[in-house]
């Protein structure tokens, strides 16, 4: 059933009864009104779609109502009423902006076909608008890339909340790990793919004005407000809403995200009744919003609302084994762009990249990628390119490895790989203890993170850390 509504404006009652009952059949929703005082009134009310709109009223003319009623909303479908004998007004009015008239007496199926048509040429206009937005920011965003068991799990996430129209997803994770191209990967595997993805940085757009760029105005809202517009929900229509860096959003507009999530309604700014949204809602920080909500930075109903199905982003420095084929990809890419030859990387510079922890995750070794293509125009790179940080890191590794690692005894030591064993031994409680110290140290007493890195679930972790009376303190 379509959730369009449909205004019919006609004086005669039969016009106006026969209208009514073929568009509630058809399925769309309707009001009636039967002069020029009544259709502004149920206009503001009812915010309809489409207006039927007879050009002769007793109190009004409808050619001055189409003016008025496309001055507000200029993305309003108009079809004029019109007798045979006024077919000049009609013309008239499509020139000021009307999408199509009908002519008194009218068949029902002509005058349904005819707000079909128009709604459709709508539709392609904003479709081929969005389509435009999306091609030119094609040679602007990565692919998620990587086969290690961390991203495999984020796949089957995304497909999960794609396939089951999952209405609110929060994807936390660091700068540069991928959170965008999770949310944009979900609404294009979804059935809302036709619909747009709009995007909306919370920490970018000043509190006074993120509001009614969320949720748009009414004609009149504020000083400058000389007709309505529309906001990114209503824009997104079916399509997705993201929300990226939501921990930066001011905690009075997170009451009024909350309220869309709850009841799919909002305000427009200096509007009295509630519009309904359809949108899906994917939100996204790098910041840790448990941690907010105690420091009352973030609203605690609106974190459980969003948490639905949240989707935790690894660190570069956790999926290391994807390095190989993540710089594979970028230099396919920027072979692309810039016109380059390039092959590959020695096995010095991949062993440089492999050392480095990447704390600009995957969007620093794009850019780490991008710089030795511009300069280093050969087909293998070297490390000639790579940054002094880089470079450091892998000799730093390299000394340490050097120190007792490798099998076999040295010194008192007897060492393989990563673990080391004294000589006199070592109590495996104090290993462990000292392991989870460790993990809580380098995720800043987050015990999920530091469970994770540990590869166990958090209730062993809490269980460990109550074991030798450890505490995040």
């Amino acid at each position: 059933m379509s959730s369009k509504r449909v205004l019919v404006v006609d004086d005669e009652h039969l016009i106006r009864w026969s209208l009514v009952r073929a568009l509630d059949e058809a399925g769309y929703l309707v009001e009636a009104a039967e002069n020029g005082e009544e259709a502004r009134a149920k206009y503001l009310e009812f915010s309809p779609h489409v207006i039927l709109l007879d050009i002769c009223l007793p109190d009004a003319n409808g050619a001055d109502l189409l003016q008025e009623f496309k001055a507000d909303d200029k993305d309003l479908v108009v079809i004029m009423i019109t007798a045979h004998s006024d077919a000049d007004s009609a013309v008239r009015a499509l020139t000021a902006g009307a999408a199509d008239y009908v002519g008194k007496p009218f068949d029902l199926e002509d005058v349904l076909h005819s707000i079909e048509q128009a709604l459709e040429k709508q539709r392609l206009r904003d479709e081929n608008a969005y389509f435009r937005r999306v091609l030119k920011e094609k040679f602007e965003r990565d692919n998620l890339v990587g086969n290690c068991p961390k991203m495999i799990e984020i796949y089957k996430l995304i497909k999960v909340a794609a396939d089951a129209d999952v209405k609110t997803v929060l994807i936390t994770g660091g700068s540069g790990t991928g959170k965008e191209l999770v949310a944009r990967a979900i609404h294009m595997h979804s059935p809302r793919s036709k619909d747009p993805f709009i995007d909306v940085n919370c920490a970018a757009i000043p509190e006074s004005l993120l509001e009614n760029e969320l949720f748009g105005h009414e004609r009149g809202a504020y000083t400058d407000a000389s007709q309505k517009q529309k906001g990114i929900f209503e824009m997104a229509g079916a399509g997705t809403v993201f929300l990226d860096e939501i921990g930066d959003m001011p905690i009075g507009m997170q009451a009024k995200i909350l309220k869309v999530i709850e009841n799919r309604r909002y305000r427009r700014l200096g509007g009295e009744d509630d519009v309904v949204s359809d949108a899906r809602i994917v939100a996204a920080t790098n910041q840790d919003l448990p941690i907010l909500v105690k420091e009352g930075k973030f609203r605690a109903d609106l974190f459980y609302r969003l948490n639905v199905m949240p989707i935790i982003m690894p660190s570069l420095a956790d999926r290391k084994m994807d390095i190989p084929q993540l710089v594979a990809y970028f230099i396919n890419r920027f072979n692309g762009e810039y016109g380059c030859n390039v092959e590959g990387v020695d096995a010095q510079t991949m062993h440089h990249l492999m050392a480095y922890d990447w704390p600009g995750n995957v969007r620093e070794l794009r850019n780490t990628i991008e710089r030795a293509m511009m300069l280093d125009r050969s087909k293998t790179l070297t490390s000639q390119h790579l940054s002094s940080e880089i470079i450091n890191a892998s000799k730093s590794n390299d000394d340490g490895d050097g120190d007792g690692s490798g099998s076999g005894a040295e010194g008192d030591c007897f060492s393989s790989g990563l673990i080391r064993l004294p000589k006199d031994g070592i109590s495996l409680d104090e290993v462990e203890k000292q392991l989870i110290q460790m993990a809580l140290k380098r995720w800043n007493g987050n015990q999920t993170k530091a469970a994770e890195c540990l590869r166990m679930s958090r209730d062993t972790f809490r269980y460990r850390m109550k074991k030798f009376n450890l505490s995040t303190k």
